[in-house]
């Protein structure tokens, strides 16, 4: 987050280039970029969108720097970032008002001057704008030869935030009762993955299809679409890509009632599939274990299909119109 406004800067500032808008994430340290190039960006409309943010972001206490206690900072750059902006979005109500009100209680460790009203500012200046996703990518991929056997998935980074423990915990809770189930496991590893997964890749030998990395598109779309049931256990989400790519392919969310869940799945056919605490999540996985030929007769695509950039240009094109005129 501190030399890649630099190094975009410089980019900028090279290419020979009319801009009408620029569009940022919560990664760039917008100041700094701004500061670099106001020789051709003092006049150009600002979004910046958060996909994440650094204040209401769950840190692994074994991060390396939460550990140098470097975590304050960044923070910091979010809110300079978001106050540097003519418009500020948020992927979710859930991340708009979290940010919001860690801002709130970040500002309060201030020594002195607070700057209380500048929150009245951002907010003043926010909405929410869901991401769009290319999830018409995964047709061409669609298969009908499904397992005989219902498949449980887990396709997220693996990382701390994705609460890996509790998903593999569940199922050795199901493996030792000897419900028989199959696992697929893709996602992006990183050198500091948790030992979990050594331990499940052992544990749950004979139940995995796929564990690891997908090498290409292709075969994660085939993947997600021989799942069943993907029993989500984040305690950080403030969208969930990859959940709506499982639910696109037609595959069954078991969510917590916390989070942004609540917010993108209000559709009754979901009602039955929150739980509240780990039992009470245990106990719904296996139920959708044993009544999986009834789970894949639903159709989940269409919930998740609004979110296709088919569907959300319109919002993305309004918005950067309304700032232009």
């Amino acid at each position: 987050m501190h030399g890649g406004a630099v190094s975009l800067a410089n980019q900028f500032l090279k290419e020979e280039i009319d801009t009408d808008l620029i569009l940022a994430t919560d990664m760039l340290d917008l100041t700094t970029f701004l500061t670099l190039t106001r020789a051709k960006t003092h006049d150009i409309p600002i979004v910046f969108y958060f996909h994440e943010n650094q204040l209401s972001y769950p840190w692994s206490p074994t991060d390396r720097d939460v550990q140098a206690n470097r975590d304050q900072h960044y923070g910091f750059i979010n809110y300079a970032s978001a106050l540097a902006s003519d418009k500020i979005c948020f992927n979710s109500k859930y991340h708009q008002s979290s940010f919001l009100k860690e801002l709130k209680n970040y500002l309060g460790q201030f020594p002195d001057n607070r700057l209380t009203k500048t929150v009245q500012s951002i907010e003043a200046r926010s909405s929410v704008l869901p991401l769009g996703l290319n999830l018409r990518a995964f047709d061409q991929y669609k298969t009908e030869n499904r397992n005989s056997i219902p498949t449980i998935l887990w396709n997220h980074r693996w990382e701390y935030d994705k609460n890996p423990e509790s998903f593999f915990n569940a199922l050795f809770s199901l493996h030792d009762q000897q419900v028989d189930f199959r696992l697929i496991v893709v996602g992006e590893n990183f050198s500091q993955s948790p030992d979990i997964f050594l331990k499940a890749k052992k544990i749950l030998n004979k139940e995995i299809i796929h564990f690891g990395y997908a090498e290409s598109f292709e075969e994660y779309a085939r993947l997600l679409w021989s799942a069943d049931i993907l029993p989500v256990t984040s305690i950080q989400d403030f969208f969930g890509i990859s959940i709506m790519e499982a639910v696109y392919c037609n595959t069954l969310p078991i969510l917590p009632e916390r989070l942004t869940y609540p917010e993108l799945f209000t559709d009754p056919l979901f009602k039955p599939w929150f739980y509240s605490t780990e039992n009470e999540m245990i106990y719904l996985l296996k139920n959708a274990i044993l009544s999986f030929q009834d789970i894949r007769k639903n159709d989940y695509t269409s919930v998740a299909n609004k979110y296709d950039w088919a569907k959300m240009i319109n919002p993305y094109d309004e918005l950067f119109e309304s700032l232009l005129s």
